[in-house]
């Protein structure tokens, strides 16, 4: 082969190789390609170059073709995408562009999330949203500083550890306390008797207090002392439970009377009646309605103690239901009481509480009655006798 020959095949081969580089550069670039052109903006790009890919959901559809910086130092970088026209049906408005980088030490590149199906298309220079990227400084430090705490937690269970096996050998050689009861039987056996005397102990302290209770039980009924508890209101605490519920009925009442404290009570600390017309009104309209269900709450303040004010809302709420009961004609077995204790903003009366009857429509659920202590549990409906039914007796004419 001539010279000549040799020269034109070299230049033919040269031109073959640049063509086919140049395809391939811009088929990367998408030099060939219908585009269109999105932006996004970021803080901070960590690293971004021109001409880097931009991948929807993985896969390579596109260029970084400009970045620009803010005008202002606190604008955001504005980063610009030339994609295929073939992603135009899956990145919608809501789509979210982020910055990734390939492996752990690799380049960075766009990515690009899909979009709903009911978000509108992007069109050609619109700005998506944006995810803020991890620079791998910052994953770094926090990597250091998890690694500098777990080299301290080390630390830390190994003193303890140290200390444990001190503690241990201590014990085991009979030092302390502990050491004593362990390696000394003699020590055991006093400490023993001492908790047995401990116990002897309580065991008397808490039949004494068995033996008061029984004695100001019985002191209530004494002859004596009886006119002590009924100038409180009532004479016995069994009675204050007989006819109390545990909680108030389902649902809103139909009716609602209220009355303060001070208005129907002797005194602040007294269940004791002494404007009991006051009352006639909600008699009055439990005689005439037919209700389903009614309840006497009673209320006291925020003062004193809490157990004496419960026992005081309690005995209220039974000498109220004992004054309608015997002047007015109902079916008392649907009139309940319900001592609440302490509530706030119950009466503008510091001190007094409040007093409310509760009448509830026809048809509404009675609440379970609440058992009274030291009392056997009360009948279930299969085991009353027929008519027992509050629901089956009839309102009295």
């Amino acid at each position: 082969m001539s010279r000549v020959a040799r020269l034109g095949a070299f230049i033919v081969t040269t031109l073959a190789i640049l063509a086919v580089g140049i395809f391939i550069i811009g088929n990367k670039q998408y030099l060939f390609t219908s585009t269109y052109r999105l932006k996004s903006q970021f803080s901070n790009v960590v690293g971004l170059d021109l001409g880097a890919g931009v991948r929807v959901g993985g896969v390579h559809r596109g260029a970084v073709s400009g970045i620009e910086l803010p005008k202002q130092p606190d604008g955001k970088i504005t980063v610009i995408m030339d994609l295929d026209s073939k992603t135009h049906d899956i990145i919608k408005q809501d789509s979210v562009a982020s910055i990734e980088t390939e492996g752990l030490l690799g380049n960075e590149y766009m990515a690009i999330s899909f979009g709903t199906a009911a978000a509108a298309n992007v069109r050609d220079g619109d700005t998506i949203a944006s995810k803020p990227p991890i620079a791998m400084a910052d994953l770094i430090k926090k990597t250091s500083d998890i690694l500098d705490s777990s080299q301290q937690a080390i630390k830390n269970v190994t003193q303890a550890t140290a200390n444990l096996s001190s503690v241990s050998a201590k014990i085991d050689q009979g030092q302390g306390t502990i050491g004593a009861l362990i390696n000394d039987k003699s020590t055991y056996r006093e400490l023993n008797q001492t908790m047995e005397g401990v116990h002897d102990a309580v065991d008397h302290a808490q039949a004494g207090v068995t033996d008061f209770q029984d004695n100001m039980e019985a002191m209530k009924h004494s002859f004596f002392l009886r006119g002590y508890f009924k100038n409180r209101g009532y004479e016995d605490s069994a009675e204050l439970a007989k006819n109390e519920i545990v909680s108030l009925p389902p649902g809103a009442p139909e009716k609602t009377f209220t009355f303060e404290a001070k208005q129907l009570f002797d005194k602040v600390d007294t269940a004791k009646l002494k404007n009991q017309k006051s009352l006639d009104a909600s008699g009055d309209f439990l005689t005439d309605s037919d209700f389903g269900v009614a309840v006497v709450t009673a209320y006291s303040s925020m003062e004193g103690d809490t157990g004496k004010n419960l026992v005081l809302s309690q005995g209220r709420a039974l000498v109220v239901r004992e004054y309608l009961v015997e002047k007015f004609g109902f079916d008392d077995r649907r009139l309940k009481t319900l001592g609440m204790g302490k509530k706030s903003g119950t009466s503008p009366e510091s001190g007094w509480g409040a007093i409310q009857i509760l009448v509830y429509p026809a048809g509404t659920e009675m609440p379970a009655a609440k058992v009274p202590q030291n009392s056997p549990p009360p009948k279930t409906a299969t085991e009353l006798p027929a008519g027992d039914s509050p629901a089956a007796v009839p309102k009295p004419q």
